[in-house]
């Protein structure tokens, strides 16, 4: 067992059988954290991943079910290191997933450039605004807004940090898209995959997943678009999958 501060809960993450450790008034993972693990390529059997702004750890936890690779989480927030931290030690995968409390602009001098096959984050969505809008709890508003990294930030640092032909996936908001393709292509991460999430048909999408490779050929692939809920506002088929595993 391991110890939970607070109002920290021990959730499952059910389709991979792991535990991670939440907590409602500092961090638990959304949807988007989820559709990113299963959306990113990743080398089956060895490879190095990054996961940058990893929050409690829930995407290095997920990747660790698809991958036999080494996966290193980033997060800022020293609270949110340690959930995460405590989280790889209960499910006993300490010697596959290792955590840095870092900056993720500055990241790349400790973990060295062109060294990693995959660099995956869910970045904080929002630009800066007036504080008058900004969540008053510091983790959440941290989060959620470009407060200490912005968008450019992270794909800078995840240019730096893959190798050639190395793969970056991001999920974000539609209403950033040309931003991410215009900043991807700036720092040579040419844009490849596209998949549009959106909460039902006939909805607009909410919800991005980009994924490219560092100095790759330019064609960008737009994959069938993903609905969260059918028309009984249920899961569809293919979210159940992603959330509870294949039904028997």
């Amino acid at each position: 067992m391991t110890d939970l501060i607070g109002d920290e809960r021990l959730d499952y993450l059910l389709a991979e059988n792991l535990r991670i450790i939440q907590s409602p008034s500092v961090f638990a993972f959304s949807l988007d954290a989820v559709l990113l693990a299963r959306f990113v390529y990743v080398p089956i059997q060895k490879g190095n991943i990054v996961d940058l702004c990893s929050g409690n750890g829930v995407i290095p936890l997920l990747l660790s079910n698809k991958t036999k690779a080494t996966i290193t989480g980033v997060e800022i927030q020293e609270r949110l290191y340690h959930m995460a931290e405590r989280s790889i030690r209960y499910n006993r995968l300490e010697n596959r997933i290792h955590m840095i409390h870092g900056d993720v602009k500055e990241i790349s001098q400790t973990l060295g450039h062109g060294k990693y096959d995959v660099v995956t984050c869910n970045p904080p969505y929002f630009t800066s605004a007036e504080p008058s809008i900004i969540n008053e709890n510091e983790y959440l508003a941290i989060a959620r807004h470009e407060i200490l990294c912005s968008l450019e930030d992270v794909i800078r640092t995840s240019s730096q940090l893959l190798r050639q032909g190395g793969k970056a996936a991001f999920v974000h908001r539609p209403e950033r898209l040309m931003d991410i393709l215009t900043l991807m292509r700036q720092y040579r991460l040419e844009p490849k995959r596209l998949r549009f999430v959106y909460p039902k048909a006939g909805k607009e999408a909410n919800t991005i997943l980009v994924e490219g490779i560092k100095n790759g050929n330019s064609g960008l692939k737009a994959l069938p678009p993903l609905f969260v809920y059918d028309k009984e506002n249920e899961y569809t088929p293919e979210i159940r999958e992603i959330l509870y595993g294949k039904e028997e």
